[in-house]
């Protein structure tokens, strides 16, 4: 991750949680950058997203804040499912459960992957999402074959409103499944959309799509404010039973 910096607001960790610059300042290359510094905390990290921001930097960087435009997004009930992952959901031993093993699946998500060199989950970033997970904000899907993890993502719950992170597979197709499943489960507790930061093909692939970071960023400030009861606490059930 290459960052050229000018112009930008810098946050130091005293700062009110509140201090983010408006999205519109953010940076056109790179491509929504909008500020450095601050601090992981449980209150400015939900406050970013609130506010249509997320985190993302590697260890040799400092903390550096993010709202890109366009953002990519899906919406549950748009979610494409192809024939080869049809076929995939329908395999014998697949079983989901929902906070069954948070940690398992950031560590998998935050293991190096063939294409890049480092992580940008680092070790301050699993810290800071265990701790948004204890407080019940952080929440994992995990797919399991004949009881071995084999695939799973993770994101934060708002309200209404799902915020995706990052998804890891061990098998073919897992992380597909994972968000098959993550979409089935939001589209019946009321969820309307997951943010899905930015483009990827495989993104795509799944029924995502791009919208004005202005467009998002209304909904969002609908969604995070809504009132959710959602039940995350999902106990290792058949995969057949638990998708539509």
């Amino acid at each position: 991750m290459q960052v050229t910096c000018h112009m930008l607001t810098y946050i130091q960790p005293f700062d009110d949680i509140d201090s983010f610059p408006a999205l519109e300042h953010a940076q056109q290359e790179p491509n929504g950058l909008l500020a450095i510094g601050g601090d992981l905390s449980p209150e400015r990290l939900l406050q970013a997203y609130r506010s249509g921001i997320f985190p993302w930097f590697n260890d040799d960087q400092p903390i550096l804040w993010w709202s890109p435009d366009p953002r990519m997004i899906l919406i549950p009930q748009e979610f494409h499912c192809s024939r080869s992952l049809g076929k995939a959901t329908r395999k014998a031993g697949l079983s989901v459960s929902i906070d069954q093993a948070f940690s398992q699946v950031i560590q998998q998500c935050s293991a190096p992957r063939s294409y890049a060199d480092s992580t940008w989950i680092t070790d301050s970033m699993l810290a800071a999402y265990h701790h948004l997970h204890q407080l019940g904000y952080a929440h994992s899907v995990e797919i399991w074959q004949d009881e071995k993890l084999v695939g799973g993502l993770y994101g934060l719950a708002i309200g209404k409103m799902f915020f995706g992170e990052s998804m890891f597979s061990l098998q073919s197709n897992a992380s597909k499944i994972a968000f098959k499943a993550l979409s089935d489960f939001l589209q019946r507790n009321g969820f309307p959309l997951i943010d899905c930061q930015v483009y990827s093909e495989h993104l795509q692939s799944m029924g995502a799509r791009e919208v004005s970071r202005k467009d998002f960023f209304q909904q969002v400030q609908a969604l995070v404010n809504s009132p959710s009861h959602t039940n995350w606490n999902v106990k290792a059930v058949s995969l057949r039973t638990f998708i539509d």
